[in-house]
């Protein structure tokens, strides 16, 4: 039988046997290093196979303990107030506690041993550990099972919010189909995707989403590349065009070729990018993950004071009194709401970004995107399409066109800049006849070979300038780009080239002015062409003829009047220029391999417009990051002073921190729902 998966037009799966996945990043710090309540890991690999009555089953295992302790708890208090039966006392009532007490207090008292264990002395789990062990001490049974009831209640529903943030993103973005159908001597089977060779033709019908990385062999072909890009809009490929993993046939049934193994396709890699970008911390986060390890000890050393120290100043001292206050005091103080919520919210920020066809390396990015005040921007591939056609050829007296242009073109077939793709189009299939020795690139100039003896030189008029090639023109008053040629020492003449300006590109420096942000566009072309962009667009400052040393020149110069900085770029390919500014941002990420491993954030799809959208959430992460700290510090300070002063009970402690906890959860979750 074949099991395959079928998807409208806007890539929504139409019969479902794919299930919702919880999944722990690889190599990277779990955001819930324990277990919740009842001491046992719930969470799956990404391959794991469960069903949803599985995945069900999974999570009201995750409350059975609370459950099971709650029944408990509730029927003590009820035979203690209402019930009142001859026999609930004494031994018989305490055990009833105990029980009662040790579904939801074990795993954590377990916790706590094992954390003292590997050094980690003062923990949540200890202060929670002591607080309702301190209450049985004093016979307060009831409040330290309601105390370890809420906080293991606490504890799963955080759980179950991160494990729902990693979901949503995987669904976002590991959508292959396990297996494929392949034609293997004309005959069509069914085969695990892991198993495709390269090579192998893949049959993708319409409706298929396609599981491998590879070439389109049919003549054309419409997908949907929604699941990478956030673009549902139907995107056109010709034959031999890349069709990448993920995709969605639209129309026709469609033969590729697999040029990529499973595991190595894009989607593959943008998934483990994804996964992994908790692990790169946030200042704020790291700073209360600091905080809580200083914190904690000195809040445990307090709550000792509280129950001792008055001893020595309050004439009718009594023990369990301030030994209460003192408990009440432990579970006020402890850090869950910021060491839980923060990193949620840094995870659902990374969430909302991919939803949006854009990725974040690390929530330390989503707090730099955040303080971004100035943007450097690339020209081609960035602002502008990166397409380029032949407008004219203006060759000087005495010169053969057809011979030049083979020329023209057989040099730039060395070269993988968009100018020679134009070029090639232009002048059609490369003669292989035409025989040029000594290759060579100079960057930001062009390249140069040697023709029958002759050097040949294509490039921009700073190559002519560099060999000191005379020539009878003024590249200034060209506005368009200008390929200049040059054969023997002498000028022959120049290509004029045209770039198109991306849709919404303009747009895009207005949502950057009224973000405060100002933009800057450098760039190798030359200063006509990028003065017209630059002024087509509103672009705050524009730079031409710049060399790589130049462009770094120019950060600098920014970068010296305190301004954080953001470089954006079609290919990442200014290495000097990404690692001076405080985040690199590639365009285009699904045509480069390297893109992905280089660059901080990755915008998928091309457009301009997702740079003040990264912003903006970046933004937007951080004001529910300072919310969540700024709602936690309130709550407990008032009432830690309440709890330590006799006016706060066991019930006012749980509200500090479970409670806290939860809304800080449910706040920073949102930032996935949001629309930027």
């Amino acid at each position: 039988m074949e099991h395959k998966h079928r998807y409208d037009a806007q890539g929504r799966q139409l019969c479902c046997t794919q299930t919702e996945k919880i999944y722990n990043q690889a190599g990277a710090e779990k955001l819930i290093q324990k277990a919740p309540a009842s001491g046992h890991d719930h969470s799956h690999s990404p391959d794991d196979g469960h069903d949803h009555s599985t995945v069900g089953a999974s999570k009201v295992a995750l409350f059975l303990p609370a459950l099971i302790s709650f029944i408990l708890l509730i029927t003590a208090i009820a035979m203690d107030n209402w019930m009142t039966p001859s026999w609930f006392k004494d031994w018989v009532r305490t055990g009833w506690y105990i029980v009662s007490y040790l579904p939801v207090g074990l795993p954590v008292i377990s916790d706590a041993l094992k954390g003292i264990a590997k050094g980690e002395i003062f923990s949540e789990f200890l202060l929670m550990t002591i607080a309702t062990i301190g209450a049985f001490a004093i016979k307060e049974y009831p409040e330290g099972v309601a105390v370890m009831l809420f906080y293991a209640v606490g504890e799963v529903f955080q759980t179950l919010a991160v494990s729902r943030a990693k979901s949503n993103i995987k669904a976002l973005l590991d959508q292959r189909p396990d297996e494929v159908t392949i034609l293997d001597d004309g005959k069509s089977r069914v085969i695990k995707a892991a198993d495709a060779n390269i090579g192998a033709i893949v049959q993708l019908k319409p409706g298929e989403k396609l599981g491998l990385d590879g070439e389109l062999v049919s003549e054309t072909g419409a997908f949907n590349t929604a699941a990478l890009t956030g673009e549902s809009k139907p995107d056109t490929k010709m034959k031999g065009d890349v069709v990448l993993a993920g995709m969605i046939n639209m129309n026709t049934v469609s033969l590729i070729r697999v040029t990529t193994a499973y595991q190595d396709s894009k989607l593959s890699k943008i998934l483990e990018l994804v996964q992994n970008a908790t692990a790169q911390k946030a200042p704020t986060e790291l700073f209360i993950r600091k905080f809580a390890k200083i914190y904690t000890p000195i809040v445990v050393f307090l709550a000792i004071g509280i129950c001792l120290v008055p001893y020595f100043f309050v004439s009718q001292y009594v023990f369990s009194e301030w030994l209460y206050r003192a408990l009440v005091f432990l579970v006020i103080s402890c850090p869950c709401a910021l060491v839980i919520s923060i990193p949620l919210g840094y995870f659902g920020g990374i969430g909302a970004a991919s939803r949006n066809g854009i990725l974040f390396k690390g929530s330390n990015f989503l707090d730099a995107m955040a303080d971004i005040k100035h943007v450097v921007m690339d020209k081609t591939g960035t602002m502008t399409a990166g397409v380029f056609k032949v407008q004219e050829i203006k060759l000087q007296d005495g010169y053969d066109e057809a011979g030049i242009l083979k020329l023209v073109n057989k040099i730039e077939s060395h070269s993988s800049h968009p100018v020679a793709t134009a070029i090639r189009e232009y002048a059609g299939e490369v003669d292989e006849a035409v025989s040029l020795d000594d290759v060579e690139e100079i960057a930001g100039h062009g390249l140069k070979a040697i023709a029958d003896g002759k050097v040949l030189l294509v490039g921009n008029f700073k190559l002519l300038d560099k060999f000191n090639v005379a020539y009878n023109i003024d590249p200034n008053s060209i506005v368009y780009t200008t390929i200049a040629i040059a054969l023997d020492g002498k000028f022959v003449g120049f290509m004029t080239i045209a770039d198109r300006i991306k849709a919404d590109a303009a747009l895009t420096i207005q949502l950057l002015h009224k973000l405060g942000v100002k933009a800057t566009m450098l760039s190798g072309d030359k200063t006509t062409v990028v003065a017209y962009v630059a002024k087509e667009l509103g672009i705050d400052q524009a730079y031409g003829d710049l060399l790589p040393e130049d462009k770094v020149n120019k950060v600098k110069e920014i970068k010296a009047l305190n301004e954080s900085v953001a470089f954006v770029g079609d290919g990442v390919n200014d290495a000097p220029v990404v690692a001076l500014s405080d985040v690199g941002i590639a365009m285009g990420g699904l045509g480069s391999d390297a893109t992905i491993e280089t660059a901080d954030v990755v915008i998928q799809d091309d457009k301009p417009s997702k740079i003040p959208i990264a912003i903006r959430i970046g933004k937007q992460t951080k004001k529910v990051v300072y919310q969540n700290i700024g709602l936690a510090f309130i709550v407990k300070a008032v009432v830690l002073v309440l709890g330590a002063g006799g006016l706060a009970t066991m019930w006012e402690a749980v509200f500090a921190d479970v409670g806290v906890s939860l809304i800080a959860i449910l706040n920073a979750i949102r930032i996935q729902k949001m629309k930027f």
